[in-house]
Protein backbone atom coordinates (compact mmCIF):
# COMPACT_ATOMS: atom_id res chain seq x y z
CA UNK A 1 0.00 0.00 0.00
CA UNK A 2 1.08 3.49 -0.61
CA UNK A 3 1.25 4.84 3.06
CA UNK A 4 0.58 8.67 3.57
CA UNK A 5 3.73 9.54 5.44
CA UNK A 6 7.33 10.64 4.33
CA UNK A 7 10.07 8.98 5.32
CA UNK A 8 13.77 10.68 4.44
CA UNK A 9 16.92 8.53 3.97
CA UNK A 10 19.38 11.12 4.96
CA UNK A 11 22.45 10.08 2.77
CA UNK A 12 24.25 13.40 4.36
CA UNK A 13 27.49 13.66 2.99
CA UNK A 14 27.63 10.24 4.25
CA UNK A 15 29.13 9.88 0.42
CA UNK A 16 33.01 11.50 1.64
CA UNK A 17 33.06 13.73 -1.54
CA UNK A 18 32.07 10.56 -4.01
CA UNK A 19 29.74 10.61 -6.61
CA UNK A 20 29.85 6.97 -6.93
CA UNK A 21 29.29 6.50 -3.59
CA UNK A 22 26.44 8.96 -3.38
CA UNK A 23 24.83 6.71 -6.24
CA UNK A 24 25.20 3.99 -3.86
CA UNK A 25 23.51 5.71 -0.94
CA UNK A 26 20.56 6.73 -3.70
CA UNK A 27 20.44 2.86 -4.59
CA UNK A 28 20.56 1.73 -1.12
CA UNK A 29 17.78 4.51 -0.06
CA UNK A 30 15.36 2.65 -3.28
CA UNK A 31 16.19 -0.92 -1.84
CA UNK A 32 14.90 -0.09 1.37
CA UNK A 33 11.90 1.54 0.59
CA UNK A 34 12.23 5.27 1.42
CA UNK A 35 10.18 8.16 0.00
CA UNK A 36 12.88 10.62 -0.58
CA UNK A 37 17.27 10.43 -0.28
CA UNK A 38 18.77 13.70 0.99
CA UNK A 39 22.46 14.57 0.69
CA UNK A 40 23.45 17.62 2.50
CA UNK A 41 25.36 20.21 0.02
CA UNK A 42 27.78 22.05 1.93
CA UNK A 43 30.42 24.49 0.85
CA UNK A 44 33.11 24.63 3.24
CA UNK A 45 33.27 28.69 3.40
CA UNK A 46 29.58 29.26 3.08
CA UNK A 47 29.54 27.52 6.64
CA UNK A 48 32.31 28.03 8.86
CA UNK A 49 34.26 30.56 9.46
CA UNK A 50 38.14 30.76 8.22
CA UNK A 51 41.19 30.41 10.83
CA UNK A 52 41.58 28.53 13.77
CA UNK A 53 38.98 28.83 17.04
CA UNK A 54 37.67 26.39 19.84
CA UNK A 55 35.38 24.11 18.24
CA UNK A 56 33.69 22.06 21.02
CA UNK A 57 35.95 18.55 21.24
CA UNK A 58 36.81 18.68 17.44
CA UNK A 59 39.85 20.09 15.80
CA UNK A 60 38.38 22.72 13.49
CA UNK A 61 41.31 22.10 10.98
CA UNK A 62 40.31 18.39 10.81
CA UNK A 63 36.24 19.32 10.57
CA UNK A 64 37.57 21.80 7.58
CA UNK A 65 39.62 18.96 6.12
CA UNK A 66 36.88 16.73 6.07
CA UNK A 67 33.96 19.11 4.95
CA UNK A 68 36.39 19.99 1.80
CA UNK A 69 37.02 16.71 0.92
CA UNK A 70 33.39 15.99 1.00
CA UNK A 71 32.53 18.33 -1.37
CA UNK A 72 31.07 17.76 -4.78
CA UNK A 73 31.19 20.10 -8.06
CA UNK A 74 28.01 21.78 -9.60
CA UNK A 75 27.80 19.16 -12.50
CA UNK A 76 28.33 15.82 -9.94
CA UNK A 77 25.21 17.22 -7.88
CA UNK A 78 23.24 17.35 -11.52
CA UNK A 79 23.97 13.92 -12.56
CA UNK A 80 23.17 12.48 -8.81
CA UNK A 81 19.71 13.91 -8.98
CA UNK A 82 18.92 12.45 -12.73
CA UNK A 83 20.31 9.24 -11.28
CA UNK A 84 17.80 9.30 -8.39
CA UNK A 85 15.16 10.10 -10.61
CA UNK A 86 16.06 7.34 -12.83
CA UNK A 87 16.23 5.08 -9.96
CA UNK A 88 12.77 5.88 -9.04
CA UNK A 89 13.70 8.05 -5.32
CA UNK A 90 12.99 12.02 -4.91
CA UNK A 91 16.28 13.48 -4.34
CA UNK A 92 16.53 16.55 -2.11
CA UNK A 93 19.30 17.92 0.29
CA UNK A 94 20.61 20.00 3.53
CA UNK A 95 21.35 23.62 1.95
CA UNK A 96 23.96 26.00 3.96
CA UNK A 97 24.25 28.82 1.91
CA UNK A 98 22.99 31.12 -1.23
CA UNK A 99 25.25 29.00 -3.77
CA UNK A 100 23.81 25.56 -2.59
CA UNK A 101 20.19 26.60 -2.30
CA UNK A 102 20.31 27.96 -6.17
CA UNK A 103 21.39 25.02 -7.05
CA UNK A 104 19.34 22.71 -5.44
CA UNK A 105 16.31 25.02 -6.14
CA UNK A 106 17.28 24.18 -10.04
CA UNK A 107 16.77 20.66 -9.77
CA UNK A 108 12.96 21.06 -8.74
CA UNK A 109 13.29 19.83 -5.58
CA UNK A 110 10.21 17.97 -3.90
CA UNK A 111 11.37 19.93 -0.89
CA UNK A 112 14.28 22.27 0.77
CA UNK A 113 15.68 20.91 3.88
CA UNK A 114 16.72 23.38 6.69
CA UNK A 115 19.21 21.57 9.31
CA UNK A 116 19.16 23.13 12.65
CA UNK A 117 21.89 24.80 12.98
CA UNK A 118 19.69 27.74 10.70
CA UNK A 119 16.38 27.82 12.52
CA UNK A 120 17.57 31.27 13.44
CA UNK A 121 19.10 32.42 10.35
CA UNK A 122 16.44 34.98 9.18
CA UNK A 123 18.28 36.16 6.36
CA UNK A 124 18.58 32.97 5.18
CA UNK A 125 14.97 31.23 5.67
CA UNK A 126 13.18 34.44 3.61
CA UNK A 127 15.22 33.10 1.08
CA UNK A 128 14.85 29.97 0.61
CA UNK A 129 10.63 30.89 1.12
CA UNK A 130 10.96 33.17 -2.12
CA UNK A 131 11.60 29.93 -4.02
CA UNK A 132 8.29 28.74 -3.44
CA UNK A 133 9.38 25.29 -2.55
CA UNK A 134 8.05 23.02 0.01
CA UNK A 135 10.45 23.38 3.19
CA UNK A 136 11.05 20.75 5.88
CA UNK A 137 12.74 22.55 8.95
CA UNK A 138 14.46 20.68 11.86
CA UNK A 139 14.58 22.42 15.29
CA UNK A 140 17.45 20.75 17.19
CA UNK A 141 18.80 22.82 20.09
CA UNK A 142 15.97 24.91 20.11
CA UNK A 143 13.73 26.39 22.55
CA UNK A 144 9.73 27.31 21.38
CA UNK A 145 10.65 31.34 21.21
CA UNK A 146 13.53 29.90 18.98
CA UNK A 147 11.64 27.99 16.57
CA UNK A 148 8.63 30.79 16.60
CA UNK A 149 11.26 32.93 15.18
CA UNK A 150 12.08 30.78 12.49
CA UNK A 151 9.03 30.16 11.16
CA UNK A 152 7.88 33.54 11.07
CA UNK A 153 11.00 34.45 9.10
CA UNK A 154 9.68 31.33 6.76
CA UNK A 155 6.22 32.48 6.92
CA UNK A 156 5.43 36.16 6.66
CA UNK A 157 5.43 36.68 3.00
CA UNK A 158 2.53 34.51 3.16
CA UNK A 159 5.06 31.07 2.28
CA UNK A 160 3.29 27.90 3.80
CA UNK A 161 4.46 25.10 2.56
CA UNK A 162 6.25 23.64 5.84
CA UNK A 163 6.73 20.75 7.69
CA UNK A 164 8.57 21.05 11.16
CA UNK A 165 10.78 18.27 12.49
CA UNK A 166 11.42 17.78 16.05
CA UNK A 167 14.59 17.06 16.68
CA UNK A 168 17.06 16.65 19.34
CA UNK A 169 20.37 17.25 18.36
CA UNK A 170 22.58 14.71 19.93
CA UNK A 171 24.38 12.39 18.00
CA UNK A 172 23.39 9.66 18.90
CA UNK A 173 20.51 10.36 20.70
CA UNK A 174 18.80 7.74 23.65
CA UNK A 175 14.94 6.96 23.58
CA UNK A 176 14.84 8.71 26.95
CA UNK A 177 16.26 12.14 25.10
CA UNK A 178 14.16 12.21 22.34
CA UNK A 179 11.64 14.94 23.82
CA UNK A 180 8.84 13.03 21.67
CA UNK A 181 5.79 14.43 23.65
CA UNK A 182 7.03 17.88 21.80
CA UNK A 183 5.49 16.80 19.21
CA UNK A 184 2.20 17.43 20.47
CA UNK A 185 3.25 20.74 21.49
CA UNK A 186 4.76 21.70 17.77
CA UNK A 187 1.34 20.48 16.05
CA UNK A 188 -0.86 22.77 18.49
CA UNK A 189 1.16 25.69 18.47
CA UNK A 190 2.20 26.02 14.95
CA UNK A 191 -0.56 24.00 13.29
CA UNK A 192 1.75 22.88 10.49
CA UNK A 193 2.50 19.13 9.38
CA UNK A 194 5.07 17.82 12.40
CA UNK A 195 7.61 15.13 11.99
CA UNK A 196 10.46 13.57 13.79
CA UNK A 197 14.28 13.93 12.75
CA UNK A 198 15.96 10.62 14.35
CA UNK A 199 19.25 9.94 15.81
CA UNK A 200 18.82 7.12 17.86
CA UNK A 201 19.83 3.73 17.05
CA UNK A 202 16.37 1.56 16.71
CA UNK A 203 13.20 2.20 15.06
CA UNK A 204 11.19 3.08 18.69
CA UNK A 205 11.43 6.11 18.95
CA UNK A 206 9.77 6.64 15.11
CA UNK A 207 6.91 4.61 16.04
CA UNK A 208 6.34 6.79 19.09
CA UNK A 209 6.33 9.84 17.19
CA UNK A 210 4.08 8.39 14.79
CA UNK A 211 1.64 7.68 17.55
CA UNK A 212 1.50 10.89 18.29
CA UNK A 213 0.95 12.73 15.02
CA UNK A 214 4.06 12.78 12.93
CA UNK A 215 4.27 12.02 9.24
CA UNK A 216 7.30 13.10 8.22
CA UNK A 217 10.40 10.94 9.55
CA UNK A 218 14.26 11.47 8.69
CA UNK A 219 16.99 8.81 9.40
CA UNK A 220 21.00 8.91 8.77
CA UNK A 221 21.93 6.43 6.58
CA UNK A 222 25.68 4.83 5.13
CA UNK A 223 26.92 2.40 3.04
CA UNK A 224 29.28 1.24 5.99
CA UNK A 225 29.36 2.59 9.67
CA UNK A 226 33.10 2.11 10.41
CA UNK A 227 34.47 4.49 7.49
CA UNK A 228 36.38 7.88 8.28
CA UNK A 229 33.44 10.95 8.68
CA UNK A 230 31.85 12.90 10.91
CA UNK A 231 28.04 11.14 10.82
CA UNK A 232 29.24 7.12 9.99
CA UNK A 233 29.20 6.06 13.54
CA UNK A 234 25.93 6.30 14.50
CA UNK A 235 24.00 5.66 10.60
CA UNK A 236 22.57 3.07 9.59
CA UNK A 237 23.42 0.73 6.77
CA UNK A 238 21.12 -1.08 4.55
CA UNK A 239 19.91 -3.69 6.77
CA UNK A 240 18.88 -1.25 9.91
CA UNK A 241 17.09 1.19 7.05
CA UNK A 242 15.13 -1.13 5.27
CA UNK A 243 13.66 -2.14 8.79
CA UNK A 244 13.54 1.30 10.18
CA UNK A 245 11.33 1.73 6.89
CA UNK A 246 9.32 -1.44 7.45
CA UNK A 247 9.17 -0.94 11.22
CA UNK A 248 7.19 2.32 10.44
CA UNK A 249 5.02 1.21 7.74
CA UNK A 250 3.58 -1.85 9.60
CA UNK A 251 3.41 0.59 12.79
CA UNK A 252 1.00 2.92 10.77
CA UNK A 253 -1.20 -0.25 10.01
CA UNK A 254 -1.42 -1.23 13.44
CA UNK A 255 -2.68 2.73 13.84
CA UNK A 256 -5.50 2.47 11.19
CA UNK A 257 -8.60 1.76 13.21
CA UNK A 258 -10.27 -1.46 12.01
CA UNK A 259 -14.00 -1.47 11.11
CA UNK A 260 -13.89 -5.27 12.34
CA UNK A 261 -11.90 -5.72 15.53
CA UNK A 262 -11.35 -9.46 14.57
CA UNK A 263 -8.69 -9.98 11.57
CA UNK A 264 -8.81 -13.68 9.83
CA UNK A 265 -5.68 -14.29 11.31
CA UNK A 266 -7.42 -13.44 15.34
CA UNK A 267 -10.42 -15.46 13.88
CA UNK A 268 -8.26 -18.65 13.09
CA UNK A 269 -6.68 -18.75 16.86
CA UNK A 270 -10.43 -17.94 18.16
CA UNK A 271 -11.32 -21.33 16.46
CA UNK A 272 -8.97 -23.36 18.84
CA UNK A 273 -8.59 -20.71 21.93
CA UNK A 274 -12.40 -19.76 22.99
CA UNK A 275 -14.80 -22.53 24.90
CA UNK A 276 -17.73 -23.70 23.63
CA UNK A 277 -20.67 -26.06 25.15
CA UNK A 278 -20.38 -29.86 25.33
CA UNK A 279 -22.54 -32.90 26.86
CA UNK A 280 -20.69 -33.73 30.04
CA UNK A 281 -22.12 -37.29 29.85
CA UNK A 282 -24.99 -39.57 27.63
CA UNK A 283 -28.01 -37.77 27.90
CA UNK A 284 -31.53 -38.93 27.06
CA UNK A 285 -34.50 -37.35 24.97
CA UNK A 286 -36.51 -35.31 27.53
CA UNK A 287 -33.61 -34.68 30.00
CA UNK A 288 -33.74 -31.62 31.94
CA UNK A 289 -30.37 -29.79 31.31
CA UNK A 290 -28.66 -29.30 34.45
CA UNK A 291 -25.17 -27.47 35.44
CA UNK A 292 -23.50 -30.67 35.85
CA UNK A 293 -24.52 -31.95 32.76
CA UNK A 294 -22.53 -29.05 30.28
CA UNK A 295 -18.65 -28.97 29.63
CA UNK A 296 -17.52 -25.46 28.72
CA UNK A 297 -14.27 -26.71 27.15
CA UNK A 298 -11.75 -25.89 24.22
CA UNK A 299 -12.33 -25.35 21.07
CA UNK A 300 -15.09 -23.15 19.96
CA UNK A 301 -18.02 -24.65 18.39
CA UNK A 302 -21.54 -24.51 17.86
CA UNK A 303 -22.81 -22.44 21.10
CA UNK A 304 -20.56 -19.91 22.34
CA UNK A 305 -20.00 -20.20 26.61
CA UNK A 306 -21.84 -17.03 27.06
CA UNK A 307 -24.51 -18.90 26.03
CA UNK A 308 -24.41 -21.57 28.75
CA UNK A 309 -27.80 -19.70 30.71
CA UNK A 310 -29.81 -20.76 27.25
CA UNK A 311 -29.74 -24.05 28.02
CA UNK A 312 -29.81 -24.58 31.50
CA UNK A 313 -33.14 -26.01 32.78
CA UNK A 314 -34.37 -26.44 29.10
CA UNK A 315 -35.53 -29.81 27.91
CA UNK A 316 -33.71 -32.09 24.86
CA UNK A 317 -35.28 -33.20 22.09
CA UNK A 318 -33.25 -35.89 21.43
CA UNK A 319 -30.58 -37.63 22.78
CA UNK A 320 -26.84 -36.32 22.92
CA UNK A 321 -23.80 -38.16 23.26
CA UNK A 322 -20.69 -37.19 25.90
CA UNK A 323 -18.67 -34.44 24.05
CA UNK A 324 -21.13 -34.19 21.99
CA UNK A 325 -21.39 -30.37 21.25
CA UNK A 326 -24.73 -28.55 21.97
CA UNK A 327 -27.26 -26.50 19.39
CA UNK A 328 -30.38 -25.23 19.46
CA UNK A 329 -32.15 -27.70 17.05
CA UNK A 330 -31.91 -30.61 20.33
CA UNK A 331 -33.53 -28.24 23.21
CA UNK A 332 -37.03 -27.12 23.64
Amino acid sequence: MKYPIHIIAEAGTNNNGSLQKAKNLVDIAARAGADSVKFQMINTWGLYLPGKYNYGHYNIDDVIKIRQEGEMPDHEYKELSNYAIQTGIPFSASVFDEQSLQLLASFNPPYIKLASCDLNNVRFLRQVADYGIKVVMSTGMSTLKDIEIGVKAITQNGFNDLVILHCVSVYPSTLKQTNLKFITELKKVFGFEVGFSDHTGTSHAACIALALGATWFEKHFTENKSQKGLDHAYAMEEAGLTAYVNDLHEAYEALILKEDKISDAERYTRQRARRSLYAAKNLPMGHIITNEDVLIVRPENILQADEIDNIIGKTLSKPIQQHEAFSKDIIK
